[in-house]
């Protein structure tokens, strides 16, 4: 597989922003200099930018089950979400897997064998791919499993998620309650039942917390904090050593991470629709207060590249600062300090997008070309 390029005729994203320049790769990384023998990509009249990095995307749960109850093969379903991340320029994603109390698809026994099958994908992709774990703070029995898996998985990072809190308040009659019960298979009357049953542990929940922090911060992951409604929240995600804000509901929570120096990670669905679909936190708002640092696909692979597109487009932010959202602020904000940017040393991910059409023409992951539609 050739590692060795050069890249001409495009408009290259560098730290100072874009230059018609030639771009060099040699064994992978990007370098000063045109190595010996080098293959040539000709990119002329596109974008040359740096691969996106993409912190939380569960799409993959929709190719997985494409409809209640019907589980495809979890191999299959890995590399077609491979395939559709890549066609979308994300050379590094992290899948949101969960690790719940529900029964149904985010059972615990679904979760781990989605796990088995995208260790035994993994040497197949062409994304780098690991794993955002959601631990829902009512898993009180898998503390111990997830961190299990932190500490044989060393590229994986972990996010804290508490749903139940405001879920055991829903009525059998309301639809998020009717669409969570279609994921458990269960009639919204049992998923009452689940529900409330799991809310009498609410006691054990800080002590359990508590630990799964302090040992993954020990491992020297990064911790995510999933939903912070008020600073109050943050606040208590930071004692525990969280440091990334993901998907904040108010932008009171939202500044509160900003003034503290954390990242937040919006929604690239958000950013390029506009709006949120359930009434959160605005991604363009955020934005354009400075609050958002970080988009992420969540649940549809498109959204990165085409939001920083969108804000570059409505005049929010320039696509040379809009694309930090999607490769350089997210690999900063999990400690990722050979990508996102396409300076000398640094992973040669790249996307290369055709400045007219919006098309992407090619992909390049640490150097291999895994997408080419010249």
């Amino acid at each position: 597989m050739v590692c060795d390029w050069t890249i001409s005729g495009g408009t290259v994203l560098g730290p100072e922003g874009f230059a018609a320049t030639e771009l060099h790769v040699a064994d992978g990384r990007i370098a000063g200099a045109r190595p010996p023998g080098a293959a040539r990509h000709d990119a002329t009249g596109a974008w040359v930018l740096p691969g996106i990095v993409d912190l939380h995307g569960d799409a993959f749960e929709a190719i997985a089950q494409p409809r209640p109850g019907v589980h495809m093969p979890y191999g299959l379903a890995f590399a077609e979400a491979d395939a559709q991340m890549i066609a979308n320029g994300i050379t590094t994603a992290y899948h949101g897997l969960t690790v719940s109390w529900e029964p149904g698809l985010r059972d615990i026994g679904v979760t781990r064998r989605l796990r088995d099958a995208l260790e035994a994908a993994g040497p197949a992709l062409s994304c780098d791919t690991r794993l955002n774990i959601r631990w829902e703070t009512f898993a009180l029995d898998h503390v111990g499993e997830v961190l299990g898996w932190l500490d044989r998985r060393p590229g994986d990072i972990l996010s804290i998620n508490d749903h139940t809190t405001a879920n055991h308040k829903l009525g059998t009659d309301s639809n998020k309650l009717k669409r969570m019960a279609a994921r458990m298979g269960l009639t919204p009357e049992g998923a009452k039942t689940e529900i409330d049953r799991t809310w009498e542990r609410r006691d054990e929940v800080p002590a359990a917390t508590d630990r799964i922090c302090r040992d993954a911060l020990a491992m020297g992951r990064t911790l995510l904090s999933h939903d912070d409604a008020t600073p109050e929240d943050r606040a208590a995600g930071r004692a525990r050593g969280v440091t990334v804000a993901e998907f904040p509901l108010s932008e009171a929570a939202a500044r509160a991470a900003r003034e503290a120096g954390e990242h937040v990670i919006l929604g690239g669905p958000n950013a390029l629709r506009g709006e949120s679909h359930n009434g959160a936190l605005c991604a363009t708002g955020a934005i354009r207060d400075g609050l958002c640092t970080v988009l992420a696909s969540d649940y549809y692979y498109p959204s990165p590249l085409h939001a920083a597109l969108r804000l570059h487009d409505a005049g929010i932010l320039p696509l040379e600062k809009g694309w930090r959202l999607v490769s350089s602020n997210p690999a900063a904000a999990v400690g990722l300090d050979d990508r996102g940017t396409l300076v000398p040393g640094q992973r040669a991910d790249m996307l290369v997008v055709d400045r007219e059409t919006r098309k992407v023409r090619a992909v390049f992951v640490n150097g291999r070309k895994v997408l080419a539609r010249d």
